[in-house]
């Protein structure tokens, strides 16, 4: 039998308990005597059959179904009964066929669901194997880099000290060379000196003849121009101590124009002919800051003005100035070197970008500097002209 819609009915199953016990006395009563129903098979399904009764078939679908047995109706009456009955088991066969092919319907729909929501587990276990293969790929791949940069930072760094140390070496040698050649004159003149006791003559002769009138106008000389050299000396290495902390992490309150002075000085070590200086520095409030590196911040834009103007080839100034609101600090450093197209521009945040020659430059100046701002909350700008020069806009909040 086919378990579909559309399959054969049992009278069980079109007749439930309370239909019947409803029908069933009805019919009876409408026969007017006593009335029986079974199934295709004999078996009685409600009544007492009586020996002598008369049977009358419910066929459904070109098969009998069910029997209507009776001895007190007459034949025409238990006709119409049976087809009344009939009716009924037709109405209640299409009821339960579409009761069943709705259930089917939603069945093969929760089926489809099933296989639907089986096949995205699937896809969404695949897909998130795949992602964190790639986050695991990302993460090696950013540590390689972030390596890779620390390097080159570390490289472009010592490059940097190894140019400031050959700077800072001549700046201190050329005072240096003076105060040594000044201590030799000096020790000579002592020699003479000394030679007075032994000096025949008076006293007065001998000072004109050991001419210590001149010795002693040139020791003061000697020492004056000493004392400044010394002094040169200090503030160089007073300058030096500033970037001698670039790494260090203890957050200081800081004048900027301080760190602006030590810059320029290191820069002046690594200054080409032909660039000037030009400071207009006004009074700054004092700002929590990492000092070591705001002088490297100052000192990277700086050197890369002065590079600028090298690339034009031609003399050239970079211009420093500092002002003060209720907003913050702002620093302009502008020199007006060889300038930038706007798609240079766009990339000159980039690590590693550079538009110098290969060879010249990690590229890794201005992305440093970005970062060391960004660290103090500010922000940084770059406004510039092809061979029209460059303007650097540096911001620092005030503190709240």
């Amino acid at each position: 039998m086919s378990q579909g819609f559309d399959r054969e009915w049992r009278l069980g199953e079109l007749l439930d308990a309370p239909l019947v016990e409803k029908i069933g006395p009805a019919m009876a009563a409408l026969l007017g005597g006593d009335l029986a129903i079974t199934d295709e098979a004999g078996t009685v399904f409600w009544g007492l059959p009586a020996p002598e009764a008369r049977r009358e078939p419910l066929i459904l679908e070109l098969e009998p179904v069910a029997y209507l047995l009776s001895s007190s109706a007459d034949t025409p009456a238990l006709k119409a009964a049976s087809n009344l009955l009939l009716a009924l088991l037709r109405s209640q066969v299409r009821f339960k066929m579409a009761s069943s092919l709705h259930l089917e319907a939603v069945a093969e729909d929760f089926e489809s669901l099933r296989r639907e929501h089986a096949r995205l587990m699937e896809s969404e276990t695949r897909y998130k194997t795949l992602s964190e293969e790639l986050e695991e790929r990302v993460k090696k791949q950013t540590a390689q880099l972030e390596e890779r940069q620390q390097m080159l930072y570390q490289a472009e760094k010592l490059a940097s000290v190894g140019q400031l140390a050959a700077g800072m070496a001549h700046e201190i040698n050329n005072p240096l060379g003076f105060v040594r050649s000044n201590f030799s004159s000096f020790s000579n003149y002592l020699d003479q000196i000394a030679k007075l006791k032994a000096q025949p003559g008076t006293a007065e002769q001998a000072w004109q003849a050991l001419d210590l009138d001149f010795v002693i106008e040139d020791c003061a000389d000697l020492l004056k121009e000493s004392a400044s050299g010394l002094e040169r000396i200090a503030r160089i290495v007073a300058d030096l101590k500033g970037f001698s902390n670039v790494d260090r992490a203890t957050q200081e309150f800081t004048d900027l124009n301080e760190c602006l002075h030590q810059a320029v000085s290191m820069a002046e070590t690594q200054k080409p002919a032909g660039i000037n200086f030009r400071l207009e520095l006004l009074p700054l409030p004092r700002i929590v800051c990492l000092p070591g590196h705001i002088n490297q911040l100052f000192f990277n834009v700086i050197r890369n003005a002065m590079q600028a103007i090298q690339d034009a080839k031609r003399p050239g100034e970079v211009k420093i100035s500092s002002e003060a609101n209720e907003e913050g600090i702002a620093i302009r450093i502008h020199d007006n070197g060889i300038g930038m197209t706007a798609a240079q521009l766009e990339h000159v945040f980039e690590p590693f970008y550079t538009t110098r020659p290969v060879g010249s430059g990690v590229g890794i100046g201005l992305s440093t500097a970005r970062n060391i701002v960004l660290a103090h909350s500010g922000r940084i700008a770059l406004d510039s002209q092809p061979d029209g020069g460059t303007t650097v806009s540096l911001f620092f909040p005030a503190p709240k």
